[in-house]
């Protein structure tokens, strides 16, 4: 049968570091082991801007013809269409106006990050939202919790995804790493930024030390409210893996993640986690034994430290990224079969296209 070539397109590319980035970089890297190969149109080579309140990244401005070389120079077999921004509507018109089928992922609650910024209704953001989705064969979640919430707001054909991480290696940290500072030692692995809730994990009561890795907008000034909390910056690979195994408790204050792979990642490093009993974590933890659920974010931590080490690895090893990615593929297949496909992409020239606005 030869490879099945997925083209996933994303406006979440490197040097951004966050969850769907390292989701699709894994895809990538494990796809090859099930006879599928990932290629990605990205922001890399066209136009952009700053993206407002978070300079740090680009948001390119794609031309229709552009968009139209790449994807059919990549002759792909399916398209998913991974991210919301630009990249994506672009792909998103190309499929639309060429009657080609694609798939859509949810992977940010958008909405609520734009409520936390801006005085923009829920249901507005929504709304264009379920616009973008609805035109796809499939749009996949996390969760089945989040899947019948965006039923609930009149998304269309929820597909659920499974998620996983590289197990063997967020188990092989070395702990150690803070053996100089006092315990009990808590650790959040998140991006710096309001979205996120840090503060609130920051203000925490609890004895020993705080530790947050991870980069954002709100680093600085975080570091200047809280100057007894240890901010190590971005950390990857083995010295993240390191930091996992160095800590006794992983705090998750996140409200709107819609998922939360770090929490994946602390269980696999045998660390157990204390969060809020809010979709994403209580999807992954609630009957597991690993973590604890509770209002009072406080309380959760220290009672989290009770949990035994080897219980949480154990969980996090059914989590794996070869399963994950055979769920993904195999949501990919079945919308392509469930679409009415008249043409290939290589049966399309750019030229059919109309101009981008």
């Amino acid at each position: 049968m030869g490879t099945f070539r997925i083209l996933v397109a994303t406006d979440a590319w490197a040097p951004q570091v966050n969850g769907v980035v390292r989701t699709l970089e894994a895809l990538a890297a494990e796809a090859p082991s099930h006879e599928t190969e990932i290629v990605f149109l990205t922001p890399d080579g066209f136009p952009s801007i700053a993206m407002p309140s978070y300079p740090d990244i680009r948001l390119a401005y794609p031309r229709s013809a552009g968009i139209a070389e790449r994807i059919e120079s990549s002759r792909p077999h399916a398209i998913h269409i991974a991210t919301e921004g630009p990249i994506g509507l672009a792909v998103r018109r190309y499929c639309i106006r060429n009657s080609l089928p694609f798939t859509t992922c949810y992977h940010t609650r958008y909405p609520e990050y734009i409520a936390a910024r801006w005085p923009i209704p829920l249901s507005t953001s929504y709304a264009v939202l379920r616009r973008f989705h609805n035109a796809s064969r499939g749009t996949m979640v996390a969760t089945a919790a989040l899947g019948n919430e965006l039923k609930a707001r009149g998304f269309n054909q929820v597909m659920p995804w499974q998620r996983g991480i590289n197990v063997a290696a967020f188990a092989s940290g070395r702990a150690g790493l803070f053996k100089h500072l006092p315990g009990p030692v808590f650790l959040c692995v998140a991006r710096v930024a309001v979205e996120k809730n840090i503060e609130a994990f920051l203000k925490l009561d609890l004895p020993g030390s705080k530790i947050v890795v991870g980069d954002g907008p709100a680093r600085e000034s975080l570091q200047k409210a809280f100057p007894d909390v240890h901010f190590l910056g971005f950390r990857s690979g083995q010295d993240l893996y390191d930091a996992y195994a160095s800590a006794d408790a992983f705090v998750f204050p996140s409200l709107t993640d819609t998922y939360g792979l770090v929490v994946l990642e602390a269980l696999a490093a045998g660390l157990p986690v204390a969060a809020f009993p809010v979709a994403g974590p209580r999807d992954i933890l609630l009957g597991s034994g690993c973590g604890i659920l509770d209002q009072d974010l406080g309380r959760a931590a220290l009672a989290a430290l009770a949990i035994p080490r080897e219980r949480c690895r154990s969980f996090a090893a059914k989590h794996t990224l070869a399963a994950s990615t055979a769920s993904f593929i195999d949501n990919v297949k079945q919308a392509q079969a469930a679409g009415k496909r008249t043409r290939t992409v290589s049966d399309l020239a750019a030229t059919e296209l109309l101009p981008w606005p």
